[in-house]
């Protein structure tokens, strides 16, 4: 595959991902450039995994890391894709008792902020 269409490819899965968000951060061009075309053009593209799958794996990497900014991102992106609110609630809760109830407080804030019961 071409980068072209590594690009394309990517631009593609990040807009049916993050449709509904506004906003963010402005990236510089050859930054969002090499996003969509490596992680969203190349790496999510994978057959290892399902969409779904990778989309539950990034959530719960976020939600370990705290990284709130991204978690408002990628659960947008999971209620896109079909994976039940519930899903995201049981993977915080997992999550908790790994790597700490501070971690999953503030997901749950932005699940809430993002997705309402």
């Amino acid at each position: 595959m071409t980068d072209e269409e590594k690009l394309e490819k990517g631009v593609a899965l990040a807009q049916r991902l993050f449709e509904g968000v506004s906003g963010g951060t402005r990236l510089p061009k050859r930054f969002r450039d090499y996003t969509m075309s490596h992680l969203f053009g190349d790496v999510w593209q994978g057959d290892e995994l399902e969409l779904e799958e990778r989309e539950l794996v990034t959530s719960t990497i976020l939600v370990a890391l705290n990284r709130t900014a991204e978690q408002r991102l990628h659960f947008t992106a999971a209620k896109n894709l079909g994976i039940p609110r519930s899903k995201i609630e049981g993977m915080i809760a997992h999550v908790a008792h790994y790597a700490g109830w501070p971690c999953a407080v503030s997901a749950f804030g932005v699940l809430n902020d993002v997705w309402p019961e």
